[in-house]
């Protein structure tokens, strides 16, 4: 099979699976839809992992090239093509194998729903677009997926769209997102401006060229063209990868479905702002300026989100802030140019985080589609699967030694400690805060959940049981790679030369590099992990949570009552939705409604529209008084307009 076939068959089998269950769904019915998406993804899961096998152990040369060209401009080529490297290609492994575990999943959650063909159809092509963001060689590609999954995501955030709550939260999510799509296309217009060329190839080797030159912005201040590029592809990444303050869609987007969460939040359209930005590593190692920028927001994210989860009571949402501290991590990583390290913690986080998001939807399913942990507790002996692999994505997301976020997370924070970048020792602050914030709020939920007294209705706990297969089997899968799959790549990935080629460090912020040498096997890095901050503070973070939530429960009562003040700030997330609802959002109506009632009423009606109208009117009604009837009224008037022309030529 031809290559460039291979890679049209795991992008185009979604997309083809997607059609069938959405136009045909009705005649195909309930099990045709899931079968044919089912198969769709797994044609393209398969795939992606013989490309991946065939590049790690086989040694097959990257591929970059055309599918077709679009359109042909100016001498501008605008064309659809794959880049085909080491880390695509295991972004590629990851969002289809998270996305076949999701499909199959989805049997089980949405069993009962009206929508269950709709819905199979959406995330089909959920996959189809990220698989199209992560395989493109050009902006313009990059942007079409980025803005397919935006589409999808709104779509299905709102899947259930009766729901005032589910149309409110798909509404943020876009408009935010169209936010950081202001900045990227800003981005991107840079990119075509200063090298002629959209295509990654031409770009990255004319990046001194950016590099070199300045844009004036206001005024006579200059600003360094490859700092400005930089600074706008990060804002699109920023709303992509809900980094502080385009974070507010996120936990939002937990009225859709909990497959879509975790779908959405673990493998594909959060993480493809931390894919884009390693991507983009020849840039954005030219500008010190704007890797500091990204660190400090990395950072904010990582520590101000992880405080928002230690007050929700929402397990879908303790998840999702959770999600929101992780891709802080990633990005901080990013910030000191260990994009080696941020990826390796996207695709740990992938696995894990879809792990936890399906076990929340597990006991959401045994629930009955209760979600407050205030309503649950002791539910480890009726649903024991559930409980055990639940344990084994709290103890990666904590990063217990020998877990997959383990290595990824010690590694990250190694990293920035060695960095000596503007901004790195408050990242270092927050990243090693950070840990216990995560383990507090990770045990919390993982405590209020599955031990203590059983706090749900008597009906309820009569009907309690283990999910169905096709829920339990996707969460055992997930739940190997969460506990193991670090072992075998923490090497290559970190310190080895896996992203060779993929990714460009400068030697002089090659922090990775120097932590390679003191690396001597996994088993050793557990070893010296033992000794570290980090391992302590996840464990005083464990113990907190076991103290305040299962031995002395009023402890943390006690608690929210003497810091009444901090649990306030906590519940109102920092202000973030007061200020963009009451603030951003009234200002935006009130300017709408101006702009209409001037722009629309007093200038388009009023003046062009019905002004037109009046000034025929009153023209016509002045221009009939000319109109006599009689005949010698019309010869005279031709007789002076003779003369009159007569006198014109004469005296000229």
């Amino acid at each position: 099979m031809e290559i460039q076939s291979i890679y049209l068959t795991i992008v185009l089998s979604p997309l083809v699976a997607c059609i069938i269950a959405g136009l045909f769904g009705k005649v195909i019915g309930r099990v045709g839809a899931h079968s044919v998406t089912i198969l769709g993804v797994g044609i393209s899961c398969a795939l992606s992992l013989y490309v991946l096998y065939q590049m790690v152990f086989e040694g097959s040369p990257e591929y970059n090239g055309t599918v077709y060209t679009w359109l042909v401009s100016d001498g501008l080529q605008l064309n659809v093509g794959f880049l085909i490297d080491h880390l695509s290609a295991m972004m590629m492994a990851v969002v289809t194998f998270v996305s076949l575990m999701v499909h199959i999943y989805t049997i089980g959650y949405m069993a009962d729903d009206d929508g269950y063909q709709r819905f199979f159809s959406y995330i089909s092509l959920f996959t189809f677009s990220m698989l199209m963001l992560v395989m493109a060689n050009n902006f313009l590609q990059l942007f079409f997926g980025s803005e397919a999954v935006g589409v999808v995501s709104y779509l299905l955030i709102g899947f259930w769209y009766k729901r005032q709550s589910a149309i409110f939260a798909n509404l943020k999510a876009f408009l935010v997102n169209r936010v950081g799509d202001f900045g990227f296309v800003l981005g991107i217009a840079a990119v075509l401006r200063y090298t002629g060329s959209l295509d990654y190839a031409t770009v990255f080797s004319h990046a001194e060229q950016i590099a070199a030159a300045q844009v004036h912005i206001t005024g006579a201040v200059a600003w360094s063209a490859i700092t400005f590029t930089c600074i706008c592809l990060f804002i699109g990444a920023m709303g992509k990868s809900a980094q502080v303050p385009l974070h507010i869609w996120l936990p939002d987007s937990m009225e859709g479905p909990t497959p879509i969460s975790a779908l959405i939040h673990a493998a594909t359209m959060v993480t493809a702002g931390i894919f884009m930005v390693a991507r983009m590593s020849p840039l954005f190692e030219l500008s010190d300026t704007a890797l500091s920028f990204v660190l400090v927001i990395g950072s904010t994210t990582a520590f101000f989100m992880g405080l928002l989860g230690i007050v929700a009571n929402d397990i879908k949402r303790v998840v999702a802030y959770s999600t929101l501290s992780q891709l802080g991590y990633m990005t901080v990583a990013l910030g000191v140019s260990a994009y080696g390290a941020g990826i390796f913690h996207l695709m740990t986080h992938a696995f894990f985080k879809a792990l936890l998001f399906l076990a929340a939807g597990s006991v959401i399913i045994a629930m009955h589609h209760e979600q407050d942990m205030r309503k649950m507790g002791g539910l480890r002996k009726y649903m024991p699967i559930t409980y055990w692999t639940c344990l084994v994505g709290c103890l990666a997301l904590i990063g217990f030694p020998g877990t997959s976020g383990f290595f990824s997370k010690d590694s990250l924070i190694d990293a920035v400690g060695a960095s000596h970048r503007v901004g790195s020792g408050y990242a270092y602050f927050c990243v090693v805060t950070g840990v216990f914030i995560t383990a507090l709020y990770t045990f919390r939920m993982f405590i209020m959940t599955f031990l203590g007294k059983e706090r749900m209705d008597h009906h309820t706990q009569e009907h309690l049981h283990e999910s169905p297969w096709v829920v339990t089997v996707p969460l055992v899968l997930l739940a190997i790679p969460s506990a193991l799959i670090g072992w075998f790549t923490v090497k290559s990935m970190l310190f080895g030369k896996f992203f060779e080629g993929a990714i460009h460090v400068a030697p002089a912020n090659n922090v990775l590099e120097h932590l390679g040498e003191e690396f001597h096997g996994p088993g050793a890095f557990i070893l010296s992990a033992l000794l570290q901050l980090p391992v302590w503070l996840a464990g005083l973070g464990v113990l907190t949570a076991y103290v305040f939530f299962h031995w002395r429960p009023a402890l943390a009562d006690a608690a929210e009552a003497r810091f009444k003040w901090l649990y306030t700030i906590l519940v109102d997330k920092f202000g973030f939705d007061w200020f963009n609802e009451h603030v951003i959002m009234v200002g935006a109506r009130r300017l709408g409604g101006g702009l209409w009632r001037f722009g629309d009423q007093v200038v388009i009606d009023d003046g062009l529209v019905n002004g037109s109208a009046r000034t025929v009117g009153w023209l016509g009604s002045v221009m009939r008084y000319a109109q006599s009837g009689y005949l010698y009224h019309y010869a005279f008037a031709m007789i002076l307009g003779l003369a009159g022309l007569l006198m014109w030529l004469i005296w000229r």
